[in-house]
Formats: structure tokens, sequence, C-alpha cells
């Protein structure tokens, strides 16, 4: 299906197309491609990028699709192969609704086929706000087998970011909370403003985590501070959350208000010129690995092992260490 690509005005996003323009070009099948609209957007370094949507709506019987509320730009020039997912749901401070879940699903599903991606950042266009978790105000209107049908749904998107084959960074300038801090936890890596206020506080509304944070959130920082922070509902600042293992790198914040995420793009930085092949394969084992004892654990690690072993990109690394060169890797 041809991609319709939204236009991003400032910090705020467009609306989608008519449906009825995508519906037309299935029907026709021809070689005919729909002009499309590509949004120039700066990035930290002032350079043009370009904004990519591949969120629709979920809606199928309506002709006016839903607003973009998760959307995707792939950066360009020296940081081609770093693509970022942009949660731009402003009125409801990115809260895990319907659409802003069914149009995450759908980027995420397009990144883990896309063997360009090398790393993906998950970031916020709403100031202040990295996810604010569960939209309240959709689940009150749910019936009790609706509402654990959507949480077992969100259960399974975190799922599939986690699976992404990619390293993933979440980079939180904002507020973190409930679903909002289980999607940074699905996440591999994780930077943050020290501003920046993140914790599950299911249990303050009745709940507990249960789209993941009950079982990512202990293997991250262990089991008993994991429960302390469960069972309490405490929010943390950056600095706390770094002291604690649950992120990665902790920062001041900027007039701009987006610190963590130009700390989330110099560690994307680090990665891109590595390997691809063999940073995902170290994904894959450290992520299948840690779930298993030790020597299921050292065979995940020799089938991985294997994998790069015939690529290009190994003969290609141990050719620039003899050559005394930095290293050209393709992904081959």
């Amino acid at each position: 299906m041809t991609t319709i690509l939204c236009r991003l005005a400032g910090p705020r996003c467009s609306l989608w197309r008519y449906r009825a323009v995508i519906n037309r070009e299935m029907q026709s099948r021809t070689s005919h491609v729909i002009p499309r609209e590509e949004a120039r957007l700066p990035a930290s370094d002032g350079r043009p990028l370009t904004g990519d949507s591949r969120a629709q709506s979920r809606r199928q019987h309506t002709e006016a699709a839903a607003p973009v509320e998760v959307d995707l730009k792939r950066l360009e020039g020296k940081d081609d192969g770093i693509v970022e997912v942009l949660m731009c749901r402003h009125k409801a401070r990115n809260a895990l609704g319907n659409v802003f879940v069914s149009q995450m699903r759908e980027v995420v599903s397009t990144l883990s086929s896309d063997s360009a991606v090398r790393v993906v950042i998950f970031r916020s266009l709403v100031p202040d706000v990295f996810c604010a978790g569960a939209d309240l105000k959709e689940r009150a209107l749910m019936n009790n087998s609706e509402s654990d049908l959507f949480v077992h749904g969100l259960r399974s998107l975190m799922t599939q970011i986690a699976l992404l084959p990619t390293p993933t960074i979440a980079a939180m300038d904002g507020v973190a909370v409930g679903g909002g801090l289980e999607l940074a936890l699905a996440c591999d890596l994780r930077t943050a403003a020290n501003s920046a206020q993140m914790g599950l506080i299911e249990t303050t509304r009745g709940l507990l985590p249960g789209a993941g944070g009950s079982q990512r959130l202990p293997r991250m920082i262990g089991i008993t501070l994991a429960k302390e922070l469960i069972f309490t509902g405490r929010r943390v600042g950056g600095q706390t959350a770094l002291e604690m293992g649950l992120i990665n790198r902790a920062v001041e914040q900027n007039q701009t208000g987006d610190a963590a995420y130009r700390e989330a793009l110099s560690l994307a930085r680090e990665i891109l010129p590595q390997a691809p092949i063999a940073v995902r394969m170290a994904k894959e084992a450290i992520s299948r690995g840690v779930e298993v004892d030790i020597g299921s654990g050292m065979a995940i690690e020799r089938m991985c092992y294997a994998r790069v072993i015939p690529t290009r990109d190994r003969q290609e690394g141990m050719a620039a260490f003899i050559e005394k060169r930095p290293p050209q890797y393709t992904g081959e």
C-alpha cells in the first residue's frame, strides 16, 4: 500500500488524508503512485529530515481517518539508519488510547521488517511529557471484559516493541508513568532529563502494572526495589532512576526541553557505526539468554555467533583491523 505521509508543523501533527484516497488506490492496483507530501523536520544539528507516517485509522467504517498520534521519522545523511518514533497526542498527553495504540502497533510492525533500520528512538513531541499512561477516560467507558482485552493488547504491544530486532532507546524528557514507563521499559536503553518523573503508579488507581511492568522492572532493578516502587506507586526523577539502574543516562534539561532526546541521539550515533547484524545478534543473545539458565544461555550465544561468522561485515571488520582503517559495514 502506498505510504501516506503527514505534514508536521511545529510541535503538532496534522490530520490524515481521507480514507477514500487509500481505498481508491487499493482498488486501482495500478503502477500509479499518489504524490507524497514530505515534511522537512529540523534535527538537533539543524539539518532537514524527512517525516514518514505509517499509522492508519482504526475505524474502517468512516471516511475521515483519525488524526496522527504516532508518527515515524527517518533521519538522513550521517544519521541514516536512525529512525524516530514520534508520539504526538497533544491534548491527551500521549495517553494510551485506542487510536494511539493502533497507530503505535502499525509503526512498530513496519520497523520490525525493515532491514535498513539500525537504531530506533522513541520520543515525544508533547512538551514535558513522554507518555502519561492509560487513557482513563476511554477506560471508564469499557466494561470488565473490554478492559481486560484492551490491557492484553497493551501487553502485546510492549512485547512487540521489546522484540524489535534493532536496539531501541526511550528518550524521556517529561512524565513517564504507568503504561508510559512500561513502554520505556520495553526498550533496550533509556535516557531521561533529571526533571522527568517516572513510576509505575497503577496501585494508586486500584490496579497493578498490566503491560509488562511487573515483570520487566524487577528484572531491571531487582525484586526488592521493584516491589517498593510498585507497592507505593512512587515517582522518581532522572538522577534517582539512574542510581537505581532504571535508566542508562540522566541529563539536565535544556531550554528547548529535549535534553533526553539529544542524549538518546548521541547514544544512537555511538551504535550506528557498528556492524548491524552483529548488533542485532548481540541483542538477541542478551534478551533471550537472561530468561534461561546459564547453560541454555551459552547455547543461545553460540547460535547467534554462528549467524555472524559467514557475514561480509565480519570479513570487513577483520580486514579493517589488519589495514588499520575504520570498517565500513553494510549489514550483509
